[in-house]
Parts: C-alpha cells; sequence; structure tokens
C-alpha cells in the first residue's frame, strides 16, 4: 500500500517522477539536504503507512534533513513547520524526489 494510493483518489494512482530523477528513501539524505515526498511504501506494514501519513509524510510535503545522532540513527526531519525525529528504517518506506543541498 502506498501513501499516494490512499490519498490519490483513484486506485492505482502514484505521483509521478521529475524526468532524469530517480527516487530515493529519505534514509538516504544527508543532513542539509531538501526533497518532496513522492510516496510513502511499507509492504507488509500498513499501520507504519498510515502513521507516517499521520505525521504529515504525505505526497507533495517538503522535507529537510536537520540532523543525525552521531552513530546516523535516529534523524531529525523538518516538515511543514515543525521537526520530526525518526528512525532510518522507518525513514526507509518514504521515497522522495529532488533532493538538492
Amino acid at each position: 500500500m502506498s501513501m499516494g494510493d490512499e490519498h490519490a483518489g483513484a486506485p492505482g494512482h502514484r505521483a509521478t517522477a521529475v524526468v532524469g530523477r530517480a527516487p530515493r528513501a529519505l534514509a538516504d539524505l544527508a543532513p542539509g539536504e531538501r526533497a518532496t515526498v513522492v510516496e510513502v511504501v511499507a509492504d507488509g506494514a500498513p499501520e507504519t503507512v498510515r502513521r507516517l501519513g499521520a505525521l504529515g509524510f504525505t505526497p507533495g510535503t517538503v522535507v529537510e534533513v536537520v540532523r543525525r545522532a552521531p552513530l546516523r540513527d535516529p534523524v531529525v526531519y523538518r516538515l511543514k513547520d515543525y521537526e520530526v525525529c525518526l528512525r532510518r528504517a522507518q525513514a526507509a518506506y518514504v521515497h522522495t524526489i529532488g533532493a538538492d543541498r
């Protein structure tokens, strides 16, 4: 189940990627990078998709990586007007596009 499917109004709809740029997992972005959420996918864990959506990780949302803990986990992300701390395992479910520094 993907977050894009749930909110698009048409079953099977997924946000399209920018030509020439492959989606990247939020967990793979470095501090200071910004990207736009394309979809949230957690095969076999729909409750995780719902929770990430409730936290604001929905298609079209711009997310910035603020900082990482010394051992790279957890990571603080800024989205909308607040910050959220996620483990890299959960951030890997959030697919983004258009990362820039």
